[in-house]
């Protein structure tokens, strides 16, 4: 699902529910981002790092935290990516942060996925990242690009 709003800041505001288990569908907001944001015309090098940190978000919600939401602010600044779950939470935020470190169960990375890279990649490709996570209530991940001027 997919909600489109602009306002008079200049702000394209997009909304995305991820399913979860749904690893046919994973992928698919992010690759929707990536289209819209080639065609308002930001850079290749912006959208690059906005797909590959989103993608990785939007595949540990499928993996992890039974789905989730999440809420992508553009402006002509940065781009904003928000992602919220009422997944199980991180226990240990330091050692889900080491590259290599996964929690996937066997039957996941039988499919090629939770390599534990995805959180070491978020971090690499954003110019911020802030993990707010509750065990047994969820996590919140915040993520900033930001867009040359």
């Amino acid at each position: 699902m997919r909600d489109v709003n602009e306002n008079a800041q200049d702000i394209l505001h997009l909304h995305y529910v991820v399913e979860p288990d749904n690893f046919a569908a994973a992928g698919e907001a992010s690759s929707n981002v990536k289209r819209i944001l080639k065609h308002i015309g930001v850079s290749p090098d912006v959208i690059r790092k906005v797909a590959i940190a989103m993608y990785e978000g939007e595949i540990n919600m499928v993996i992890h935290a039974r789905g989730g939401d999440i809420d992508v602010d553009v402006s002509p600044e940065m781009i904003r990516m928000v992602l919220r779950d009422q997944g199980p939470g991180i226990p240990d935020v330091e050692k889900a942060m080491q590259e290599g470190y996964s929690t996937a169960p066997d039957s996941v990375r039988d499919l090629g996925f939770g390599a534990g890279m995805g959180l070491p990649n978020m971090k690499n490709y954003t110019d911020t990242m802030q993990i707010d996570t509750e065990v047994g209530v969820g996590t919140t991940l915040t993520m900033t690009v930001n867009i040359p001027a």
